[in-house]
């Protein structure tokens, strides 16, 4: 649970600095506002890299499960293909 209270957080983070970004770029496009621009969208991007890594990690550490459409897929064409014991 605390595993998708993290990324949650992080995608929040991640949104509201992208907002920040495009206020800064609808205001007045000077040089310091340019400046303010470019560091919230290097931290969205960071922050991006960051949580993809974290929720690789937490898949392969088994911290995280996946579900849903795409998981139901892959063990139906898996069950398919594997011989029966």
């Amino acid at each position: 649970m605390i595993i998708k209270l993290i990324a949650i957080a992080v995608f929040i983070t991640i949104v509201a600095s992208l907002a920040y970004a495009l206020y800064k770029l609808s205001k007045n496009n000077d040089a310091q506002q340019s400046a303010k621009i470019l560091k919230a969208l290097t931290i969205r991007i960071s922050l991006s890299v960051l949580l993809f890594i974290f929720i690789v990690l937490a898949m392969k550490t088994g911290l995280l499960q996946p579900h849903g459409i795409g998981m139901q897929i892959y063990t139906k064409k898996h069950a398919l293909t594997e011989p029966n014991q």
